[in-house]
């Protein structure tokens, strides 16, 4: 009697349970975030609970699976796994926030939305984010929610390495956040196979999936160990029996230092010339109570000089003005005291040891640290005082060491920031519509050959490099004779792009004319993009989803790009009794894009040179766009075509130049487009 009790408020629950199923797939629910309506779509589940039945014939209490019932599982509280789904406003599909398991009722009750906008809010310092910001909220608030749940969030690292991890960041709305290591990075989530972030959570809140530096704990006990790190085996840490009085915990994590970085600097500052190379930047933490009883040995890679091979025999001259000399000299020094002298190594060179100790709060030249130069490029040094980070510097001997601390700290901030372009490009069969791509400067070249195979393509040319932070963000602003279009013909005034090193920074939009009857005196009307920076101290620390607006006189731009829009013809009625022929003018530049894909290479050389482009066009062209035959040929035409008077039978003078090339079927091709 107590199972058959038990069977009828099953049946009663999984009753409710389908009509609250009915009326949420009836209709959606709608929020408002940012400029974002997100609504929620619920899947079938793939678990859930069992309808038990007692089976009266057999007098047996036996187990049997309803057909009827989606929800399987030997849970009777129902526990099923679901993705939620948010449907954009600017995307057909619907995009999978993450998947949830939980009580079926449950997940019927959540609401995912996707926050992007608010990601500089929720990113801090030495972090990156890898996945959508998403914000999970129960809309009911009567149900007690089972804690933990799990949650999976999917998530694409564009780098991976041995010195970074994937953590999974929880915030409130006070901005309070804690960090969650992930159980898995992949899973089986709905029949596919991904990359989620899953863990278990006993609140709900806003999710998102960081890359962080590794962080490493190990214990050293009293009689000491020898440990090399995980991040880099190369950096290894030996203590001695005895080093401290007790067992302590230590924590470490290792920065590396990019070499292109370090060639920035010194093509910024003369005065760094002299560093030759630095090895990685150690974090390291003992236990401020334990006193260091004996030194700990560190070795760690510092690279060698990558110009050992040019030294040559010539003597060391006096310091030049320019850098150009100054690192010539540098590079000819002969060795006097170095440890091991190899054939082609520059000699004369120095370690130095730069050490932060948090009680000073200030970075120290470890002058009493000898450092030793190992082969392969190793270096090692013992140390006996707490220091929370430190760094090897490879000098020459023409280094003033006094500009080693500004170094360290200027190398310091160089690290959180990313050298980056603007690329703007409109599409080749419509000129209105724009692409807009904040991209890292090392990965422009693959971002614009991309561009060009989605059918989009300059001018404008991409903007010189600058450098930002994670989570800082870009204001696009348009100004002259060009404005942008949103929905219902409204005009937006401001374009946020929020940088993301390991995320795609995009944006889509139509332009259109302000004055159609503006830049008379030009086939086209004529404006300009301008980008203006705000850093994360000034962002507004605000939860209301509005953006930043940006005042002209507070902000200076980072970059400007000219824009440009082809006219539209227009139809004049003419009077009669003027006899005045009028010939087929090329309205399109498309047709000029039609004729630049059809030549050769050698068609291109003989049309240029009869057509009298000067020489000096010919290389700009060539120099700013060497990998598509295709533009080049499409903005030497269009040069020509600027260059010829308005009155100009344009169509009929390049007809005759295809006909001297060889080019006939061209020609006749030219008048029917």
């Amino acid at each position: 009697m107590k199972d058959q009790r038990r069977v009828i408020k099953e049946i009663d629950c999984s009753a409710e349970v389908k009509d609250t199923d009915n009326i949420l797939k009836s209709g959606s629910v709608g929020n408002k975030c940012g400029s974002k309506e997100i609504h929620l779509t619920l899947v079938s589940e793939t678990g859930g609970a069992d309808e038990k039945k007692l089976n009266k014939l057999n007098d047996k209490n036996e187990i049997t699976k309803c057909p009827a019932e989606a929800v399987k599982t030997e849970d009777p509280r129902g526990w099923s796994q679901r993705e939620l789904l948010t449907e954009l406003d600017d995307e057909n599909d619907p995009q999978i926030a993450c998947y949830v398991t939980a009580p079926f009722i449950i997940t019927q009750k959540l609401l995912c939305r996707i926050i992007n906008d608010k990601s500089s809010m929720v990113v801090s310092h030495g972090e990156e984010l890898v996945s959508n910001v998403i914000s999970i909220q129960c809309t009911d608030s009567r149900i007690k929610i089972p804690f933990p749940v799990r949650i999976a969030i999917p998530f694409t690292p564009r780098y991976r390495g041995n010195y970074r991890d994937i953590m999974v960041k929880v915030s409130d709305a006070t901005q309070h956040s804690s960090y969650m290591s992930p159980i898995s990075l992949e899973g089986m989530y709905n029949g596919h196979k991904g990359s989620c972030a899953e863990v278990k959570t006993y609140k709900l809140g806003i999710f998102l999936v960081v890359s962080c530096l590794r962080k490493e704990t190990f214990t050293v006990p009293r009689k000491g160990l020898a440990l090399k790190l995980s991040m880099d085996s190369r950096i290894a840490l030996n203590y001695l029996p005895g080093s401290f009085s007790a067992p302590v915990v230590v924590q470490s994590k290792v920065q590396p230092i990019d070499s292109t970085l370090l060639s920035g600097m010194k093509l910024r500052q003369d005065i760094y010339h002299p560093i030759i190379s630095t090895s990685s930047l150690v974090h390291i933490k003992h236990p401020s109570t334990q006193q260091f009883r004996k030194s700990i040995t560190v070795t760690l890679p510092c690279p060698p000089n990558p110009d050992k091979k040019r030294f040559g025999d010539e003597t060391d001259h006096a310091r030049a003005v320019t850098a150009m000399v100054q690192r010539r000299s540098s590079h000819r020094i002969r060795s006097m005291n170095a440890p091991v002298k190899k054939h082609g190594e520059t000699s004369n060179e120095s370690l130095k040891l730069l050490g932060f100790n948090s009680k000073d709060e200030e970075w120290l030249m470890m002058d009493n640290v000898t450092v030793k130069d190992l082969q392969n490029g190793l270096v090692a040094f013992e140390i006996a005082e707490h220091l929370d980070r430190f760094i090897v510097l490879r000098l020459s001997s023409s280094v003033d060491y006094s500009c080693l601390i500004p170094f360290i700290h200027e190398l310091e901030e160089a690290i959180r920031f990313t050298m980056v372009n603007v690329i703007m490009y409109h599409k080749r069969d419509n000129f209105h519509h724009i692409v807009v791509q904040m991209v890292p400067s090392k990965d422009l070249q693959w971002e614009l050959v991309k561009l060009r195979e989605e059918g989009y393509r300059g001018p404008p040319e991409p903007s010189e490099e600058f450098p930002m932070r994670e989570g800082e963000q870009l204001i696009l602003k348009l100004c002259g004779n060009i404005k942008s279009l949103g929905n219902g013909q409204d005009m937006i005034q401001e374009y946020p792009l929020i940088f993301h090193s390991q995320r795609k920074t995009r944006l889509e939009f139509d332009l259109t004319e302000v004055d159609e009857f503006g830049n008379y005196c030009s086939p086209h009307y004529k404006g300009m993009a301008i980008f203006y920076k705000i850093t994360k101290e000034e962002l507004t620390q605000q939860w209301d989803g509005a953006y930043h607006m940006v005042d002209n006189q507070q902000y200076n731009p980072v970059c400007k790009l000219t824009l440009t829009l082809p006219k539209r013809e227009k139809l004049l009625s003419r009077s009669t009794s003027v006899n005045k022929v009028i010939s087929p003018e090329i309205t399109s530049e498309n047709v000029l894009y039609w004729l630049a894909s059809k030549l050769s290479d050698e068609d291109a050389t003989l049309l240029v040179t009869s057509l009298r482009i000067r020489r000096s066009a010919i290389q700009l062209v060539r120099l700013t766009n060497p990998d598509d035959l295709t533009d080049q040929i499409f903005k030497l035409l269009n040069m020509w075509k600027k260059n010829l008077p308005t009155s100009s039978d344009k169509i009929q003078i390049l007809s005759r130049h295809l006909k001297r090339c060889g080019r006939e079927d061209l020609a006749e091709e030219l008048w029917s487009k």
